[in-house]
């Protein structure tokens, strides 16, 4: 890789929010997709998660549609695929850890797991979105996610119709220091 790509890859990747629903997403993309989540960093190597691969274009659909409401989301259900990540247990260190430090690890892993996958995505020329808004309990019913899990994000991914929009953050200044809080 040469220097420099991986920031343009973070700099051109945004929540995509508008797919084409008639193309789909080729199979061995999505594998290397999957294979950039589950290669993804954890507290531990716990790997605290599961990903559910929704490409049944009628399934999608539903899931869409789970993901939409109170205007929410509308754009979901012309996502050709949805990436469910589910909650599973850590390993005894990782969840020991946690008690000591406070921390529930595997909600950090997920955002891990997650940021590689849509970076994959686009570096396979795919958009992608996460979603946090969706009635998890219709998702688990669609998908026979057992009750007791939790489905943490739902990751859209697709060709995106939309052109880039321009990245807003805030300046560095507020958001790195060096050597103390400043």
């Amino acid at each position: 890789m040469e220097s420099g790509d991986f920031l343009q890859l973070v700099l051109s990747r945004q929540s995509d929010r508008a797919y084409d629903k008639e193309r789909p997403v080729e199979a061995d993309k999505l594998e290397r997709i999957l294979e950039a989540g589950r290669m993804a960093p954890s507290a531990c190597n716990a790997q605290p998660w599961k990903f559910v691969v929704i490409t049944d274009r009628e399934l999608a659909l539903k899931i869409g549609k789970a993901a939409a409401g109170l205007g929410m989301n509308k754009f979901a259900k012309d996502a050709p695929v949805h990436i469910l990540i589910v909650e599973e247990s850590a390993n005894i260190t990782s969840l020991l850890g946690g008690k000591v430090k406070d921390k529930h690890f595997p909600l950090i892993d997920v955002g891990i797991a997650a940021a590689h996958i849509t970076l994959a995505a686009e570096s396979e020329g795919l958009g992608s979105c996460m979603l946090g808004w969706f009635d998890e309990k219709e998702m688990k019913r669609l998908t026979g996610i057992p009750a007791f899990k939790r489905v943490l994000l739902d990751i859209a991914i697709g060709y995106p119709v939309k052109e880039k929009r321009k990245k807003m953050r805030k300046p560095k200044e507020k958001v790195v220091s060096y050597n103390s809080y400043k």
